[in-house]
């Protein structure tokens, strides 16, 4: 029998989100599917019925599957199947993530899982804040104990004037791109890129935002009054109560010292870890390894309550700092000599060096996604290898914290990458982590500034960053400047905010407690930009302004526009001319579709020969204007000149001396170089050419006057002069004849 579906609908910015369950996935815990516009995610929650035993932290996985079908398209792999998940399906799983995990009861241990995936895409409406509140309306209706509901909506603002969800279009005019996600009475999560916009109106958009998530959780609310399961009663692994208050007692003291004495992380950890085994050892049987796991979760129960007092009612941070200090800063620039730019960014035990490569426009990044950008010519990658922690761990590939920060790292950088027209680079940035005490997202902000500017880069302002922590306590609380490792782990909050002197370009926030207050978030960022202003002055200190000159290496790109209609002139068959051209010059040629060739080239005159080579393979033949060409082919009645590359006219026998000639061997053959003037072009691109005209010094109207093969022969382009090599398929070109990717999309 068909189930019964049942739909919510409620309003974000005049427009309706439907809810709608019963219909799908009856067997999962809950089951939900959220529609803005044509728009669709589904998401289903499902818990597992034992405790997994051997662990000490809650199993929860959050996955968002990017369904290609969902947009009508076939995926680009080679496979033609969705395989693993791509950058922006995993960001969308961890922007799901943040505001989902703490509001469950962390001493939960059995498997809790979250699965998400598009429908149905519209390519108007994003799907990343709709898989927040399908996720959050699954856990809702589910079994599954949980603290919710959490509502998100994307906040933009175009003309100085908010609106919520705004779609692809609008957001590519907005200044501000928000993404918020929290309860009725809190904030949980916030996402955010942004074209400098100061912290007052930050403000603003973030009290705005959260007051649209109120009607997306009250319906939440509803859906679980009325066809919501009761919730299961869950096994709960906490803390025994006498075990962590001897260990307290015990050992609260020394902790304090060992973390007074000891200011480095290294030497403050060992200090501890000694301290610890010496309290294990104390109190427990070695082979009892249950009671030892005991009193180590006692231990660390201690250190958080210690250093979170020590924070609260002292002011007194682990490595001595005051409550707004920054750790002592270094930079230096041009690292390595090569890269086409490199920056050095050390924050205290924190140090990134990021290089940068600057490419031409085909090197841009094809995206295979479910949005309507098809490439991005701003690409920035994080690496966070073992080493920087001081362990030892399996390599493999990026981390889906990797990409998180990298993400993070490229949205606070965009607003000032100059614009294609005026700098038509591709760029990539790497930031290697070579040492990390906490902020290493930030100092990659840093270090990217520094390496832009190192590279020649003409950014529009230097950018920095840095974390901002919160220890809350009841209605006691501090903000803290610049987190270290300690301050983030056992703190309530990571809030990162880049920016430059003008105003904010990203943030991100992340809580473990049940959301935080406005005044909190407008305290933060006050003191965030303080701090943010005192790093950009020692960065600038290293180098005030981006270098005027690219390096000897670099290759110089320049543009030059020619008519579309020649672009098969350029390429030639297969691309045999313009692969000839790339190899003879040492260069990179790249064609778009609406005629603008790039040339990459680090030899200035090879950049000319270039430039003239695709002048001449793109001039048209000029009425009066005089050529000198070679004879291609020999007729009866004439003689046919190639005048430009693939384009040849007609020379009339009446007109190929200034005597009369009876046979047009006597006086030109194949291959001999000739001096015309063109005399004519007729509506089918047809070219009469006159020798007389030259030697007589006719003007083009006398010329005709004199030309007896009248209207009755001529030449034409040949050749490339209108076709194309190969099937250009609607793509731009490049020296392969084919760039080899839809390409017409926005770059970034």
């Amino acid at each position: 029998m068909k189930p019964e579906s049942k739909k919510y609908i409620t309003n974000v910015g005049g427009r309706p989100l439907t809810f709608e369950t019963g219909k799908l996935a009856a067997q999962a815990g809950g089951a939900v599917t959220v529609q803005f516009g044509d728009t669709v995610v589904f998401a289903a929650a499902t818990m597992g019925n034992e405790p997994r035993m051997g662990q000490d932290f809650f199993p929860l996985t959050v996955e968002y599957e990017e369904r290609m079908y969902a947009g009508g398209r076939i995926p680009g792999s080679f496979f033609r199947r969705e395989g693993r998940p791509g950058t922006d399906a995993i960001l969308v799983s961890r922007l799901t993530d943040r505001p989902l995990r703490p509001l469950f009861n962390q001493a939960i241990r059995n498997e809790v899982q979250v699965i998400m995936f598009s429908l149905s895409a519209d390519l108007e409406n994003p799907l990343d804040v709709l898989a927040i509140n399908a996720a959050s309306a699954a856990l809702m209706i589910s079994d599954i104990p949980w603290g919710g509901p959490v509502g998100a909506v994307r906040v933009g603002r175009i003309g100085g004037e908010f609106i919520l969800n705004p779609t692809y279009s609008q957001i590519e005019e907005s200044d501000l791109d928000l993404r918020i996600a929290g309860t009725s009475d809190a904030i949980l999560m916030v996402e955010c890129g942004s074209d400098e916009i100061d912290e007052e109106a930050m403000v603003s958009a973030l009290l705005f935002g959260h007051q649209a998530i109120q009607t997306i959780v009250e319906t939440q609310l509803q859906m679980a009054k009325e066809i919501g399961k009761a919730k299961r009663e869950v096994q709960l692994f906490t803390l025994d109560e006498a075990i962590a208050e001897k260990v307290y007692n015990r050992a609260a003291s020394d902790v304090d010292e060992a973390i007074e004495s000891n200011r480095g992380k290294h030497e403050q950890q060992a200090a501890l870890d000694t301290l610890r085994d010496s309290v294990v050892v104390e109190y427990t049987d070695p082979e009892d390894l249950e009671q030892v796991a005991a009193y180590k979760d006692a231990f660390e129960e201690t250190l958080k309550r210690v250093v979170r007092s020590r924070i609260l009612d002292q002011h007194k941070r682990p490595d001595g700092r005051n409550l707004t200090e920054i750790r002592p800063i270094w930079c230096e620039v041009g690292i390595s000599p090569r890269a086409h730019g490199s920056g050095l960014f050390t924050r205290g035990e924190t140090q990134v060096l990021t290089l940068a490569t600057l490419g031409t426009p085909k090197e841009a990044q094809e995206i295979d996604t479910l949005s309507p950008n098809d490439s991005k010519r701003y690409m920035h990658h994080y690496n966070f290898p073992p080493y920087s922690t001081g362990e030892v761990k399996r390599m493999g590939g990026q981390s889906r914290r990797e990409i998180g920060h990298g993400a993070l790292a490229e949205r606070a950088l965009v607003p000032v990458i100059p614009a294609e027209s005026e700098f038509p680079y591709t760029l990539r940035l790497v930031s290697e982590v070579l040492a990390s005490n906490g902020s290493s997202s930030m100092a990659s902000v840093c270090g990217s500034t520094l390496a832009l500017m190192d590279t020649g880069v003409p950014i529009k302002a230097p950018v920095a960053g840095v974390a901002m922590g919160l220890i809350k306590e009841g209605d006691n609380y501090v903000v803290l400047t610049d987190i270290q490792g300690a301050e983030d782990h056992l703190g309530d909050m990571d809030f990162k905010v880049a920016g430059t002197t003008a105003g904010i370009t990203a943030l991100q926030m992340d809580i473990k407690i049940k959301g935080i207050t406005a005044e909190i978030m407008r305290e933060a960022l006050a003191q965030a930009k303080v701090a943010r202003l005192s790093i950009l002055d020692q960065m600038l200190d290293v180098i005030p302004v981006p270098r005027p000159e690219l390096r000897s290496f670099v290759p110089r790109i320049s543009t030059m526009k020619v008519p579309v209609d020649k672009i098969g002139a350029i390429i030639g068959p297969g691309g045999k001319m313009i692969r000839a051209l790339q190899e003879e010059t040492n260069t990179k040629i790249d064609i778009d579709d609406d005629g603008t060739v790039y040339i990459a080239a680090t030899d200035g005159k090879n950049e000319a020969i270039v430039r003239d080579r695709i002048s001449a393979l793109t001039e048209s033949a000029q009425i009066g204007r005089i050529y000198t060409g070679k004879v291609v082919r020999v007729a009866d009645f004439g003689a046919f000149v190639q005048i430009l590359p693939g384009i040849d006219g007609m020379v009339h026998i009446s007109q190929l001396d200034t005597e009369r000639v009876e046979k047009v061997e006597d006086v030109v053959k194949m291959g001999d170089e000739l001096t015309v003037m063109v005399t004519a072009i007729d509506e089918n691109g047809k070219i009469r050419l006159s020798r007389q005209a030259v030697l007589e010094g006719w003007t083009p109207e006398e010329a005709l006057e004199h030309d007896k093969g009248g209207k009755n022969g001529g030449g034409r382009p040949r050749g490339g002069g209108d076709r194309r090599g190969g099937d250009r398929g609607g793509r731009p070109h490049s020296g392969s004849g084919n760039r080899g990717g839809d390409r017409g999309g926005n770059r970034r």
